[in-house]
């Protein structure tokens, strides 16, 4: 849980989360959910089939192809993506209206997607990229998952070094060597870019109040 301070009006802030896939993003964002009251995911819609455990509206709104289309084609979504043969996309209406309101809005989405937002809401923004500790680790975690086909995660290993190379156009970069620390190194992140000066919108009507209380204090 976060105490968060309530004396000043903020805007809400888009906290993107990306990774090659198995380096912990998911696990990291769902950690972050449960410890943060003030943070809510922002469900992606995607064409891809679900897995196993996973429900329609919460981890994602699963549609197909021609609806994600019409989706586009609508301006209804902030961003969208093809990652590994499906498409992926956020929509537009539940991030504004959380923003506006103070709410902090976390993506699970690849670098394709961060750069998006960054074209379009930039101010918003706070990106953070997690790497696996070792070549070797991130192979063992895909494996570990057995959700996905040899043939998907040998593409997905292969796909893995070209995703790493993003890693620059991120704010911050974190190893995922121990997934508890990871946590509160990214909600540290989170906590700091909070209190940023250009969020605190009511920051200009608090001050000119303290000054006006400190003159009929003299």
């Amino acid at each position: 849980m976060t105490n968060l301070d309530s004396t000043l009006q903020r805007r809400g802030l888009m906290l993107v989360l990306s990774s090659p896939s198995g380096a912990g993003k998911t696990t990291i964002a769902n950690r972050l959910l449960q410890r943060d009251d003030n943070l809510r995911l922002s469900v992606s819609v995607t064409t891809r089939p679900r897995r196993p455990g996973e429900v329609d509206g919460k981890d994602y709104h699963f549609i197909d192809t021609a609806k994600f289309e019409t989706m586009v084609a609508a301006g209804e979504l902030l961003e969208h993506a093809l990652v590994h043969d499906n498409y992926y996309g956020t929509p537009r209406r539940q991030v504004a209206e959380a923003l506006d309101s103070a709410g902090d809005m976390l993506f699970d989405i690849d670098w394709q997607g961060r750069r998006q937002l960054a074209e379009k809401e930039a101010a918003d923004l706070v990106s953070v990229f997690i790497l696996p500790p070792s070549a070797a680790e991130l192979a063992r975690r895909l494996k570990s998952r057995a959700q996905d086909s040899a043939q998907v995660i040998a593409r997905r290993m292969a796909k893995a070094s070209d995703e790493m190379n993003q890693y620059f156009d991120y704010d911050y970069v974190i190893v995922n060597v121990d997934l508890e620390h990871s946590v509160r190194r990214v909600h540290a992140i989170l906590e700091a870019e909070r209190f940023k000066r250009v969020r605190q919108v009511g920051v200009r009507d608090f001050v000119q109040t303290l000054q006006s209380d400190l003159k009929t204090l003299r």
